[in-house]
């Protein structure tokens, strides 16, 4: 059949439709096969290419493998850090971590006092919401953020007034189990929010330890706090975390931590508030397991050569998912099996990383080819670190895109 328009008083023939298909789809096939080499670069807010973001090793790479650089990234990023006040803190750092120092103890924590040999005041008793412990026949004690020791002389002086003893007694007052407490933690965290630290799980409580007395708890100290608020963040200046307690404020020096030195860890109280402040700059240092990073890595991962009900088939599972605190893009690209292959049909992969900058909340995505990448000798500046929520994609080669192509053509029929 052949269709016959008059266009202008004159006749024209046009082919048949299914021909007209054919040269359409041909066309639309060319133009995909012309664009499978390079698509183009994604578009940011931030000056990437000048070592603007976050990192400095987003940039772009803007020399040949010829003309390589000595690594610049490390560079780039420092000049963007702000001196740590921590070198303006000086002396006040370590008299901050005296004041605090010690186990001292907090609402719902449980004591056990003995007074001698006299059962009256002998017992368990749990500090009140008002922070205080209530004995039998004597005023309400302050226990809040207070040593043991200090609330053994403050019941000797209550029970010589009394008239209970004409001679101090022999006083115990020791920590038969921690409670739980709940901080507030913000700055240059990963996740700034009140977290609830301390405490052991119920299936995990020793029996014999918990009738002990002289209890102590790891849990409830300023690392775990940071740690439970998602870690520091690489821009962190832990020369000066400051801890506010009641309407006192502190000053605390934790590079010790990074440094192997014996590090300022204070036991935190229900009510303290933390704040970590910012540099400013992405510090490559922070970049590793710690006390006080994040206890690891999560990441978002596509490794798709056709489009999928799930990952599984890409070997993407929880180890995958999960990587230490530190690793590196080109890490984790090759974790998810994106690198290797036939060198003449699918080596040739690129991959996408998807990022965001923690300071400005502003996101970034930058696009690596895989191969160029693993054979640069700088390739360090141009490998980034990745940050919990990072998500990464990979693409295949041309020829494989190419072969898709085909496939959809011999389903059309073309």
């Amino acid at each position: 059949m052949r269709i016959k328009v008059m266009i202008r008083g004159n006749r024209q023939t046009y082919p048949p439709m299914n021909t007209v298909f054919k040269l359409s789809s041909l066309a639309c096939v060319a133009l995909a096969i012309s664009g499978c080499a390079k698509l183009d670069q994604p578009d940011n807010l931030e000056e990437v290419s000048v070592g603007a973001a976050y990192q400095a090793q987003y940039r772009e790479p803007d020399v040949s493998r010829r003309e390589v650089e000595f690594l610049r990234s490390s560079a780039i990023n420092a000049r963007k850090c702000a001196a740590p006040r921590g070198g303006l803190v000086g002396k006040t750092s370590g008299l901050a971590a005296a004041a605090l120092r010690g186990e001292r103890l907090t609402r719902n924590d449980l004591v056990d006092v003995r007074i001698g040999d006299d059962e009256t005041f002998n017992g368990n008793y749990v500090v009140s919401r008002d922070g205080t412990i209530n004995l039998p026949f004597l005023a309400p004690i302050r226990a809040q953020g207070r040593l043991t020791s200090e609330i053994e002389r403050d019941i000797a002086a209550q029970l010589i007034a009394g008239d209970f003893f004409a001679e101090r007694p022999r006083i115990s007052v020791r920590v038969a189990d921690f409670a739980s407490v709940t901080v507030g933690v913000s700055g240059a965290v990963f996740e700034p929010r009140a977290v609830e630290i301390g405490g052991v799980p119920g299936d995990q409580v020793d029996g014999r330890r918990q009738e002990a007395l002289g209890a102590s708890t790891e849990a409830r100290n300023l690392s775990a706090a940071l740690r439970a608020a998602g870690g520091v963040r690489p821009d962190a200046d832990i020369s000066a975390v400051a801890v506010r307690r009641a309407s006192k404020r502190y000053i605390l020096d934790m590079r010790g931590v990074f440094e192997g030195q014996n590090a300022v860890d204070i036991m935190l109280l229900t009510g303290d508030e933390i704040s970590v402040p910012s540099r400013g700059c992405f510090q490559e240092d922070l970049m590793r397991p710690s006390p006080i990073s994040p206890p690891g890595v999560s990441l978002f991962l596509s490794n798709l050569t056709v489009p999928a009900a799930g990952n599984a088939v890409s070997a993407i599972g929880r180890d995958v998912r999960e990587v230490p605190y530190g690793t590196r893009y080109l890490q984790a690209v090759i974790d998810t099996n994106c690198v290797g292959g036939a060198r003449a049909t699918s080596a040739n992969r690129s991959s996408v990383l998807f990022s965001r900058n923690p300071v400005t909340k502003v996101s970034v995505v930058i696009e690596r080819d895989i191969e160029d990448l693993l054979r640069r000798a700088d390739r360090d500046d141009y490998d980034p670190f990745l940050l919990p929520g990072d998500a990464i994609a990979c693409y295949d080669s041309t020829v494989t895109n190419i072969s898709e192509i085909g496939r959809v053509l011999g389903q059309l029929g073309l």
